[in-house]
């Protein structure tokens, strides 16, 4: 009986992991938290939108420290069901797939406490150069100063959580990323997070056609 669409991605994921010597536990993990994704997405378009919003009602109701792992699983999952053969090999050339979890996280904190940080805080100039660029770029594409000003809020809170990270990398950013987006009860503010910081990542890592990233997102 040919495999469908799904069991075929989920197939070939995990295959590349094993080949990158993830361990039993490791591959049982994602095979467990993929079975439960997989019948919301069944007979699905391959959309992004439809998938974050799968995704989004699968994790919801499990406890905010599982979050971080099942996100980045399901971004992994991702091209696989998609059958996006250049992004598959293109993360697997960045070495984006981890046969492990990553082991740094940032530190626990809550949003109260963040956000009382964001006006005091002192960023360096390699975090305000990209930050002045973002707001900036959103500035020529005829933002509304309220909303440059919430998507700089957000872009601040991100920095201050990669603050303590090891290595500035792809890796470490999503990290950051996936332990951050628990923290916003709202499904409203925690969709607009993940837009932003998915915009300001081209401006964090210096891309010429930053730009080009902005206020395209939904």
């Amino acid at each position: 009986m040919p495999e469908n669409r799904e069991e075929e991605a989920l197939g070939a994921y995990l295959r590349l992991l094993q080949n990158k010597g993830a361990s039993e536990a490791s591959l049982t993990r994602r095979k467990e938290f993929l079975l439960k994704l997989i019948p919301s997405i069944a007979d699905k378009p391959n959309d992004g939108f439809l998938y974050r919003e799968s995704v989004e009602a699968l994790v919801d109701p499990m406890e905010k420290s599982e979050w971080p792992f099942c996100l980045a699983v399901a971004r992994e999952y991702f091209p696989f069901w998609t059958k996006d053969i250049k992004a598959i090999a293109a993360l697997n050339a960045e070495a984006v797939f981890d046969s492990e979890p990553t082991v740094w996280q940032p530190l626990d904190a809550n949003l109260k406490t963040l956000w009382k940080l964001l006006d005091k805080e002192q960023f360096s100039v390699a975090e305000t150069w990209p930050l002045k660029n973002y707001t900036l770029a959103l500035r020529q594409a005829g933002a509304a100063q309220t909303l440059v000003d919430t998507r700089v809020k957000l872009v601040k809170l991100l920095l201050i959580r990669l603050k303590d990270a090891p290595e500035k990398s792809h890796k470490i950013y999503r990290v950051t990323v996936d332990a951050t987006a628990p923290l916003f009860t709202m499904k409203e503010t925690r969709h607009l997070f993940i837009v932003v910081v998915r915009e300001f990542y081209y401006f964090w890592i210096g891309d010429p056609q930053a730009a080009d990233y902005v206020l395209t997102s939904r």
